[in-house]
């Protein structure tokens, strides 16, 4: 089986994202790597860089990577630690954090390339409930 997209969920609630990895696992057939970066170092609500490093080298299996943050501030971590990269690498994404990444998974369990991992999950904002 060729690579899948990874997913990286970046929350500033372990819980949170926990549960969202436990519904993706679901939806994507658990073939799809999804690693958090949720909460501090020592477990508290927040952000962190050497967490969302960990995560990110969770879940490159080789096709590439997308990052979903949950809320502004863990943006921010993000772009840190990707400017510290050099050349293309995961690509964070502006999408709805739950929508998204559900989006980002099925598509990536569809063996889809990294760009239309992307783009599922920047269609969720467009998603409607009822």
């Amino acid at each position: 089986m060729a690579a899948l997209v990874g997913i990286v969920l970046v929350s500033h609630s372990p819980a949170m994202a926990a549960g969202l990895r436990d519904l993706l696992a679901e939806l994507g057939g658990g073939a799809v790597r999804v690693a958090l970066a949720a909460g501090t170092a020592d477990g508290g609500l927040g952000t962190s860089d050497a967490l969302v490093r960990a995560a990110l080298a969770e879940a490159d299996g080789g096709a590439g990577v997308v990052v979903l943050p949950d809320l502004g501030s863990a943006v921010l971590t993000v772009r840190a630690v990707l400017a510290e990269r050099p050349g293309p690498g995961p690509v964070l994404v502006d999408a709805p954090f739950v929508e998204g990444a559900v989006a980002a998974t099925v598509t990536a369990s569809a063996g889809a390339a990294l760009d239309e991992v992307v783009r599922a999950a920047e269609e969720a904002r467009a998603f409607r409930k009822f």
